[in-house]
């Protein structure tokens, strides 16, 4: 009978120890899963560029509050850890779990940068470049890629690339003058053009075109020249657009992306898809109530360049394609792409 006792204690205290430690373990799951994880976030944004709030600001936001606050981003303005050209190779290495980019500044790793940077002179609106991108696979041909440097790409928008110039330019031989703060691909194309261009940092820009260094630049189109203070010493805003393209882009590492439980993974891929047709849309809104209000109250006039100068761009533009498509395979394919969605728009 004792032995009974005391076999019947034994096990009392084994069932206590186990469920003990099942409710511990239990108890500590949710502890795990609420724990905070913070990634830091380096733009290629100025802090005064509309995007570094309008982008970069709404997707910290929203990431924040559908994680409970469970991830959160710790945003640099543009150079402040390192410089924009560097921030692709800091994420690739997972030293930078996010930032944002210019295709242009990964043009040495991703075969088809110069596509993304846009085709000068290719798609007229915002709505002909998302199609390419969303629902005819470029954008998946660029994840491709950026997968095979570790990086998670997701393109933040696509919107017009538009010129401020100081002087309205009203023939070939006033394009020719120029000194244009350009990057990427529409670098390339308007050195083909005849223009002088060159790279001049966002933080740089506005000294370098009210000290005479450049006669024109482009940072976006209205809202990029409004919020950077362009329109206080270049008074004339350019059409058509330069390109229509996703040249504001948003890298995840992917040793960071895959860190996060799964579901937190799946909330920030659903994140970005949003974040590209909400930006995408509200950009090319704000892009006409500002040059609007650029024109009221900064003396903003436009130039619509005279149609020999636009052939003559167009001309450069197309030889640009040809050259882009030589790159790699890829780039390539992408710029058949680009030719067979003209010709079905009649444009080809």
């Amino acid at each position: 009978m004792k032995m009974l006792i005391t076999a019947r204690k034994t096990l009392t205290v084994y069932a206590s120890a186990l469920t003990l430690g099942l409710s511990a373990a239990l108890a500590s799951a949710p502890v795990a899963a609420q724990d905070t994880i913070t990634w830091r976030v380096q733009s290629h944004w100025p802090g005064a560029s509309s995007s570094y709030k309008d982008s970069l600001g709404r997707l910290k936001d929203v990431l924040e509050e559908r994680t409970d606050g469970r991830l959160k981003l710790e945003l640099y303005e543009s150079g402040a850890l390192f410089k924009p050209t560097e921030t692709f190779n800091a994420v690739s290495r997972g030293i930078l779990e996010m930032g944002t980019i210019s295709p242009a500044y990964a043009q040495n790793k991703i075969s088809l940068a110069g596509v993304a940077s846009g085709l000068p002179l290719a798609f007229q609106t915002p709505a002909e470049a998302a199609y390419f991108h969303m629902n005819m696979g470029f954008e998946e041909m660029l994840r491709e890629e950026a997968a095979e440097h570790n990086v998670y790409w997701a393109t933040d928008k696509v919107y017009q690339t538009e010129m401020v110039v100081k002087e309205p330019i009203e023939s070939i031989a006033d394009l020719k003058k120029l000194k244009i703060r350009s990057s990427g691909a529409l670098e390339q194309f308007l050195a083909e053009a005849g223009a002088a261009t060159t790279y001049i940092t966002g933080a740089e820009l506005y000294s370098a075109l009210d000290s005479g260094i450049v006669d024109g630049a482009h940072w976006g189109a209205a809202q990029g020249a409004y919020s950077m203070s362009l329109y206080e010493v270049a008074k004339y805003h350019v059409k058509p657009a330069l390109n229509v393209a996703g040249t504001d882009v948003i890298i995840i590492s992917q040793k960071a992306l895959d860190a996060l439980p799964k579901e937190m993974q799946a909330t920030v891929k659903d994140a970005l898809v949003e974040q590209f047709w909400v930006r995408t849309n509200e950009y090319e809104h704000k892009e006409k109530v500002t040059l609007q209000k650029a024109i009221e109250e900064e003396g903003v006039k436009i130039n619509t360049l005279p149609q020999d100068v636009q052939d003559h761009m167009l001309e450069a533009a197309q030889k640009f394609w040809d050259e882009e498509a030589k790159t790699s395979d890829n780039a390539a394919k992408a710029v058949e792409m680009v030719k067979e969605y003209l010709a079905q728009l009649g444009r080809l």
